[in-house]
């Protein structure tokens, strides 16, 4: 009974092998697309999952090998989600060209929290050692001092509403002193004569005294 059961696994097998044997050969070959960009995809994976056999498509997203008729190819990129073709059967040619649009694939990875200490003992020294923040009324006391607002009165510049102060100012100085005529009393021939004739004015006066 055993040698009966080895007999028709192995007639099985055979049978099966021969199966795939006696499909015919196919050149198989193409071009692969991003499906939303239109762009070439290179350096995709090829597998063929009926023949387990691997390849790989150039920097320019073209592929060629050699394959059976029925074979299932996977193709597989990082970034892109895995595809399956199956390459049809009863080909007159013996010549199958496929162009393959691959669709990008998002990953969501898992939340990465990174911290700046190596090891237990570097967290307990930083922590022992770490400084609490000044709470609101502290910060409001700083900000509200003498040298904060000193540097803020340096520091910040002019606004608006003082800005058009500091220009009507100006232009209030400017057109006073426009209209204000400074002479030197001292060039003046006829300040030099009035002063001639109030000296002798006063010289008559004195006279008739």
């Amino acid at each position: 009974m055993r040698n009966i059961l080895v007999t028709i696994l192995c007639f099985l097998a055979t049978a099966t092998f021969a199966q795939k044997e006696t499909k015919p050969l196919v050149q198989f070959s193409g071009v692969i697309y991003d499906i939303d960009s239109n762009t070439v995809v290179p350096y995709v994976t090829l597998n063929n999952l009926s023949q387990k056999k691997t390849y790989s498509a150039n920097y320019k997203g073209y592929y060629s090998f050699v394959a059976h008729e029925g074979d299932s190819i996977q193709f597989s990129s990082v970034g892109y989600k895995k595809l399956v073709l199956v390459i049809p059967e009863n080909l007159k040619d013996k010549k199958f060209t496929a162009v393959v649009k691959m669709k990008s694939d998002n990953i969501m990875l898992p939340t990465v929290r990174v911290f700046p200490w190596a090891s237990y003992d570097e967290f307990k020294r930083d922590f022992l050692t770490m400084k609490f923040a000044d709470d609101d009324l502290e910060i409001a006391k700083k900000n509200l001092s003498s040298e904060s607002l000193k540097d803020l009165y340096v520091s910040l510049p002019r606004d608006g509403t003082e800005m058009q102060s500091f220009n009507f100012q100006n232009n209030h100085i400017g057109l006073t002193n426009k209209n204000m005529v400074q002479t030197n009393p001292l060039l003046n021939p006829f300040a030099w004569g009035a002063l001639i004739k109030q000296i002798t004015e006063g010289n008559k006066e004195r006279n008739k005294r």
